[in-house]
């Protein structure tokens, strides 16, 4: 089993930064992406961006140039650096981790609040 815990959401104003963190832990074996999702209320939930095992990253459009993904291979864990934030980011982030299988898992959300 796979454990995957979230930290660092928050509540900032516009054109603010926060820092998110994931770390898996548990049967940590051929960890493949791991990425951000989000939703936002009355929303579907959305891509933000993943990061391979290799370091290739994708993003969604609306956070280019304004979010950045990294993770520590060593740690199992990703990060999610946002910056200029915008009240329209505002959600719960979920962090999420693919495995070779294929299995997947989702954090359990950390709430980000963006105030105009």
């Amino acid at each position: 089993q796979v454990q995957l815990v979230e930290s660092g959401g928050g509540l900032v104003q516009a054109g603010g930064s926060l820092r998110l963190s994931c770390a898996a832990s548990g049967s940590i074996f051929r960890l493949n992406a791991m990425g951000w999702y989000r939703q936002a209320p009355g929303k579907q939930r959305e891509l933000v961006a993943t990061i391979g095992s290799d370091g290739s990253t994708n993003y969604a459009d609306f956070v280019k140039g304004r979010f950045t993904i990294a993770r520590e291979n060593a740690k199992n864990t990703v990060y999610l650096q946002m910056n200029s934030l915008k009240p329209e980011d505002t959600a719960v982030y979920y962090c999420h981790a693919n495995f070779v299988g294929p299995y997947n898992y989702w954090g359990q959300g950390t709430q980000v609040t963006v105030s105009s």
